[in-house]
């Protein structure tokens, strides 16, 4: 049985015929935030309900690398390999030193708690744009308290580190969030509308249109969550029965079948053509054929 959908012939030449899925790790709660680290090698991921954050190297396997974690969710490496994450249990997103000292970059919209971070992107100048649904303050896969806010939105921290704006409130649950290649827009999915918009990003870094670029449509367990581009345009989302593939002019091109419901993935190893997929209980990987970013 094949473990993809093609829909579009140019599936082939951007993932291939088929993937064949390796599984590195099992028996975790429930994984997220996939990030390599080109230069050592090693995978960092988050196991929310665990409260642990893991890294995985080939040589050792898995390893704690922050426990407690504050619930990590998505991370980021910012401009200067410092590590951005979103943590559900006290809706920060922070920023860890090179001394391991941690720094809120933000907490607070308008005097009131941020719902709880998600997901977030660091641009070449070092904004970091990140998204604030209200997962966070759930059961099991956070803290659960009462939300502040009225909306759920996405926000740009500018370079500075410092100042804080909401960009746009008008969102089910945004979730996933990635440049085009140029980042000239902005691409950030909603997990409620199933769908993928499309942000147009100015020289000073505020964000306008949004209107639907795409939608995640099919069979089986899944919604948007996890987004990634890769070197040639490709958009990478999950959705219904795994990982979803749109070709630049959002022409769904296929389907990736994950045996497992999945959260989130990047792009790894020296050749960027690994994806390390955080499947629920699971982490896998597969090889395509178009390589990720540098």
């Amino acid at each position: 049985m094949s473990n993809v959908e093609i829909r579009d012939p140019r599936f082939a030449s951007v993932v291939g015929k088929d993937v064949a899925f390796e599984q590195l790790a099992t028996g975790f709660l429930f994984t997220e935030g996939p990030l390599w680290h080109a230069k050592e090698k090693y995978l960092l991921f988050s196991d929310m309900p665990g409260d642990h954050l893991r890294k995985w190297t080939k040589a050792s396997g898995i390893a704690t690398f922050r426990k407690p974690c504050a619930q990590s969710n998505g991370l980021a490496w910012d401009r200067e390999g410092r590590l951005i994450v979103c943590e559900h249990a006290t809706s920060l997103l922070t920023r860890t030193e090179k001394n391991g000292d941690i720094t809120v970059l933000a907490s607070h919209h308008d005097g009131k708690e941020l719902n709880s971070p998600n997901d977030v992107v660091v641009k070449s100048d070092g904004a970091i744009y990140f998204s604030d649904p209200t997962y966070g303050r759930n059961e099991y896969y956070g803290n659960p308290r009462t939300t502040q806010l009225a909306f759920r939105g996405l926000y740009r921290v500018a370079p500075d580190g410092h100042t804080l704006a909401l960009m746009a409130d008008d969102f089910g649950q945004p979730n996933g969030l990635c440049f085009s290649l140029d980042e000239k827009h902005l691409f950030v999915n909603d997990t409620d509308r199933q769908h993928i918009r499309r942000f147009d990003v100015a020289a000073d870094g505020s964000l306008s249109g949004g209107a639907v670029w795409a939608e995640t449509k099919g069979e089986g367990p899944g919604a948007p969550d996890g987004m990634k581009i890769d070197s040639a345009g490709n958009v990478y989302c999950c959705g219904p029965a795994g990982i979803h593939v749109f070709a630049p002019d959002a022409t769904c091109l296929g389907v990736v079948k994950v045996p497992e419901y999945t959260a989130n993935f990047c792009f790894g190893d020296d050749d960027r053509r690994s994806l390390y997929v955080t499947a629920s209980s699971s982490i896998y990987r597969f090889r395509v054929t178009v390589p990720g970013p540098a």
